[in-house]
């Protein structure tokens, strides 16, 4: 009888283990967050608006609708800042922000900026909802290489 109760207990303490691992709703529902900081484009920086649009950040939509980027903004750690204008990302899309000059298109937008943003050795990307909450962030420290994964 002993036995019985231990496997019985094993056995609930596993499943009850199992739900511990499975996401919360929240992570389960997705989001809106940093996936890409390429921050050192190829090539010397000398400021040409090619060099300025390899340098960008790329935000991913994992949620199961599209969301509105309108009034959302994009921080480095100096607070250059970047803010969406009238952008909806569609589900399971990307969005590419360039920090050079562009015509903006469903899936590339551009800061129109004439000098880098984001330092070629460390800082960190900041997505921030339209009322202010923080919705993501994405440090580097590397020059050993020139983007990093978020």
């Amino acid at each position: 009888m002993l036995r019985t109760r231990t496997a019985a207990a094993s056995v609930t303490a596993v499943a009850f283990g199992s739900l511990l691992a499975l996401p919360s709703t929240a992570q389960a529902a997705g989001s809106v967050h940093l996936y890409k900081v390429y921050y050192d484009s190829p090539g010397t920086d000398r400021g040409a608006n090619a060099s300025l649009n390899a340098e960008y950040v790329v935000i991913r939509n994992t949620t199961g609708s599209a969301v509105s980027l309108k009034g959302w903004t994009l921080t480095d750690a100096a607070n250059h800042k970047y803010t969406f204008g009238t952008y909806t990302l569609g589900k399971g899309k990307t969005v590419t922000v360039h920090t050079g000059k562009g015509t903006n298109t469903s899936t590339h937008r551009y800061q129109n900026r004439a000098w880098y943003v984001w330092n070629n050795d460390k800082d960190t990307a900041t997505l921030k909802k339209a009322n202010g909450t923080k919705a993501d962030t994405c440090s580097y420290n590397s020059t050993r290489h020139d983007y990093k994964m978020c």
